[in-house]
């Protein structure tokens, strides 16, 4: 049983290594890690990066095989915001980012991928300003799209994945 486990892993790695010359093997290596680890494997974090008590319909700050799952950050989700511009928006919800990330054991850098969503595309510009300053070694894979409104009228909601790069 135990030789043919190995032998079926090794496999994979194999499958994983060709498939990644096509851009389509971390998927594969992802999907077989998260089929092996165990619930026990899931933190759920509060804003300080201590275990949440459970009674939070949302979990801001999730760590989980290597990654840190951030949720819809808004400007208004840690208090209101001074200010109704994008800018001002933009800043209060990175900084949030920001937080969740340190506190996950992670950095800005390590932002893997991020969905921007604005209230209004008229936004755009203005968010790319504030944002491109929190990223100075070039920013991680991002969608941004319009929607109709944004829970607690902040201007945009921001969520992203990032890796653990430190315990």
């Amino acid at each position: 049983m135990l030789k043919e486990t190995l032998t079926r892993r090794g496999l994979a790695g194999r499958i994983a290594s060709g498939l990644s010359i096509l851009g389509c093997g971390g998927a594969l290596l992802t999907r077989g890690a998260s089929a092996q680890a165990s619930d026990s494997g899931v933190q759920k974090l509060n804003y300080d990066g201590k275990p949440a008590d459970g009674t939070q319909m949302i979990t801001s700050l999730i760590v989980h095989n290597g990654l840190i799952y951030i949720s819809g950050q808004g400007a208004n989700d840690a208090g209101n915001v001074q200010g109704a511009d994008i800018e001002t928006h933009t800043t209060k919800v990175m900084n949030n980012v920001k937080k969740l990330v340190e506190a996950g054991g992670g950095s800005m850098d390590s932002i893997l991928q991020l969905t921007v969503y604005l209230a209004n595309l008229d936004y755009y510009d203005g968010m790319n300003k504030v944002f491109k300053g929190y990223f100075p070694h070039g920013g991680p894979a991002r969608t941004t799209v319009a929607v109709a409104g944004v829970p607690g009228h902040s201007l945009l909601e921001i969520n992203c994945i990032a890796a653990v790069t430190r315990k």
